[in-house]
């Protein structure tokens, strides 16, 4: 039960990941045994719905930790999320710190927060867990996504919700809110991605960003991030499949 991504970015441990989008549990299984530190399952943009997830958790269920991202900043998505076993929530767009603190409800058991309890969900393993109700307050991890320059301009404010564990930096949004719309490497934003870390840390929280090479993931731990997304697997497909096209019986 113990959430050790968790305890590793509260601890300061760099975490490499991988970020999914395929929504597919073959896919799941296959990136599961590649070694990363944790894995980023997201409906935010991908066609994917609950019972989905939950057999893409049990697929990815060795050797990494695994996230999900909910699509929105909803009590019911985090809800269903938490209740087919995430430990660790990605919440996108979030603006204000009170927002940030309606995440953090969302998460939590009452008296800290509004979540409703079940007592047979894969969470709690089916109910056979009966300590999972009075541990999942502590062992949930609440990561809060900055994705605009408002966002941003409240960062610490926001890290410093109590019960956020971490912020996630969104490099894509966070250019266009900008005016750098699909250039998130626009030598402006690598300044205010470089800033945003040092202002996240700041409030003393971990944070976190999505990178699109090896070098660049390297150059973001570089600057202090503390969880990195080396790569998306629909992007690794992508180029790898192009590649081999253009290398084979092209003259």
């Amino acid at each position: 039960m113990e959430n050790q991504f968790k305890a590793a970015i509260s601890a300061g441990k760099p975490q490499v990941g991988l970020w999914s989008t395929l929504s597919s549990s073959t896919t799941a299984e296959l990136i599961a045994g590649a070694g990363f530190d944790w894995l980023l399952f997201d409906s935010e943009h991908s066609p994917v719905d609950i019972p989905r997830l939950a057999d893409i958790l049990r697929a990815a269920s060795h050797g990494n930790h695994s996230a999900l991202r909910v699509p929105w900043n909803d009590a019911v998505m985090i809800k269903r999320a938490l209740d087919i076993g995430a430990q660790t929530i990605f919440v996108p767009f979030v603006q204000t710190p009170e927002e940030a603190a309606t995440a953090v409800r969302a998460c939590r058991y009452p008296p800290y927060g509004i979540r409703g309890v079940a007592g047979s969900t894969r969470a709690s393993a089916y109910g056979r867990d009966s300590e999972y109700v009075h541990r999942a307050n502590d062992e949930i991890c609440v990561i809060v996504q900055v994705e605009t320059k408002e966002a941003l301009g409240k960062v610490g404010e926001i890290a410093a919700v109590e019960g956020v564990d971490g912020v996630f930096i969104g490099p894509s949004d966070l250019s266009a809110s900008f005016g750098h719309l699909g250039n998130p490497t626009h030598p402006e934003m690598m300044t205010v991605l470089k800033d945003a870390a040092v202002a996240v840390q700041a409030a003393g929280k971990p944070a976190g960003i999505l990178a699109g090479s090896a070098d660049q993931a390297n150059l973001y731990l570089s600057w202090g991030y503390t969880f990195v997304a080396a790569g998306v697997d629909t992007s690794l497909l992508t180029r790898a499949v192009d590649d081999l096209r253009a290398a084979v019986g092209q003259g």
